[in-house]
């Protein structure tokens, strides 16, 4: 065996972006930030939203949102459970429970390790307790749900802007708008103190062109 030969070529890894710095991470303890990912199961019957804020290796706050089959809701509580308190790896190398979170986990380790987070030219970072903005003022996912079908064409249920109740039509039979109730809205006037009939009064409102409608259709029964 020949001498040993020395290598000029050890300069250690690239620097990453992280919460407005620029990082050599050589532990996990040097991944820093907020960043979201989406993850499958394997049927593809299921899909989760994973938001880690993540300080010094440690994951510090989980949102974790789920769609799909009526066990992932279940395994989403199991999910937010475990990961606060764990570092990446031990997250990483955790069963969370639903394959589609699993999934999540590794697509958010992935964009951390590389520094794609996007908390990547923040300074500082998103402190930690802020993390649920994400769901907004009501603390609620944002949802869209439509059905459509080639016979009786698109209907709205559920938007941005809360649960779709009526859909108004125009003489062409097309969609002009749509008649809503935000449920956050109404759950947080219900806490604080109004009536069921008062919350739901307030939280009701028409998007769109709604109120010049030839027709006002039921999406769930017309």
């Amino acid at each position: 065996m020949r001498e040993k030969v020395s290598s000029c070529a050890i300069h250690g890894p690239a620097p990453i972006p992280q919460e407005g710095g620029w990082t050599k991470a050589l532990e996990i303890k040097d991944l820093n930030g907020l960043t979201h990912g989406i993850g499958a199961c394997a049927p593809q019957q299921g899909a989760c939203k994973l938001t880690l804020n993540v300080k010094h290796g440690i994951i510090q706050e989980a949102l974790v949102e789920t769609i799909g089959c009526s066990g992932m809701t279940q395994s989403a509580a199991m999910a937010g459970e475990i990961l606060p308190g764990k570092t990446l790896l031990e997250a990483l190398n955790t069963d969370l429970v639903c394959d589609a979170i699993n999934v999540a986990m590794r697509e958010l380790f992935l964009q951390l390790a590389y520094g794609r987070s996007q908390t990547a030219f923040s300074l500082g970072g998103i402190p930690v307790g802020e993390g649920s903005e994400e769901l907004g003022k009501f603390m609620r996912s944002q949802v869209g749900t439509i059905y459509s079908s080639r016979q009786y064409g698109p209907r709205y249920l559920e938007l941005t802007e809360g649960y779709v109740m009526e859909l108004g039509l125009d003489a062409d039979e097309e969609i002009i708008g749509y008649k809503y109730v935000n449920l956050g809205k109404m759950m947080a006037l219900i806490r604080d103190g109004l009536t069921p009939d008062s919350a739901y009064e307030k939280a009701t409102d028409v998007y769109g062109r709604f109120r010049e409608a030839v027709t006002i259709i039921d999406p769930r029964k017309a």
